[in-house]
């Protein structure tokens, strides 16, 4: 079977079993039907699905759930609509969900690519968080890295003008590569100061971003998990990029 094959693009992740706890079990069981919003080929109607008319920011690949529930209960102006593909991260999201009694925060576990394509209707969302996502760092395996140039058009197309994307990782190569691509999509400007076109090639070319401009400080809105706190001790790099569609 090919890698395109029955969903029209390569997937940038892979289904993981993973166990469950007896907790995850029980809230995914009890939660899901509740907050859970299934696939459905179909524009879906954000402000009826929230029963009301606020910012709606999409979120793709929740993992656990930690920042997700955080963000979300920090900021109970806005809408979240957070994306992940393992049913153990789903568990742990609606655990947290429903400790922090959360009624701004919607689950959907699905395709990201196939849920943004054909259930987000044009200029819907007010801002959209993709924090860590899988970097694929074998150079084989890049292809199906989550950040490329198709996806990132299809999401500037479900943002309203003036909308955000927020990208963070803690692979400098795939700093690199988010950096350009983000740069090089025409519907987006950087938030912070745009490499000269010569720099960001060199700095491709070294693999490298030392000295090079276009990462934003990290918004305070984001807020650091143990993994990142505990690689920031060792030393390691993480990069936050913010555009705004024009």
């Amino acid at each position: 079977m090919s890698e395109t094959e029955n969903h029209g693009h390569i997937k940038s992740f892979v289904r993981r079993a993973g166990r469950m706890s007896e907790a995850q079990q029980r809230y995914y069981a009890e939660m899901l039907p509740k907050i859970g919003i299934p696939y459905q080929p179909q524009p879906l109607d954000l402000k009826a699905v929230f029963g009301r008319a606020a910012p709606k920011i999409l979120e793709i690949g929740c993992g656990m759930g930690e920042t997700t529930a955080a963000i979300a209960a920090a900021h109970p102006e806005n809408d979240y609509f957070g994306l992940e593909v393992h049913v153990p991260g789903i568990g742990a999201l609606c655990k947290l969900i429903a400790e922090k009694n959360l009624a701004n925060l919607k689950i959907g576990n699905h395709d990201a690519v196939e849920v943004v394509r054909d259930m987000l209707p044009v200029a819907s969302l007010d801002g959209i968080h993709i924090f860590f996502p899988d970097p694929w760092h074998k150079t084989r395996h890049k292809k199906r890295r989550l950040i490329q140039p198709p996806f990132v058009a299809l999401l500037v197309s479900r943002l309203k003008p003036g909308g955000y994307l927020h990208c963070a990782t803690d692979w400098e190569n795939y700093a690199l590569q988010m950096l350009a691509v983000l740069e090089a999509e025409p519907g987006l400007v950087n938030t912070a100061a745009s490499p000269p076109p010569d720099q960001l090639a060199a700095a491709l070319e070294a693999d490298t971003t030392a000295g090079l401009a276009g990462f934003a400080p990290r918004p305070e809105y984001r807020p650091l998990t143990k993994f990142e706190n505990r690689g920031l001790r060792l030393g390691h790099g993480v990069w936050d990029l913010v555009f705004h569609k024009l």
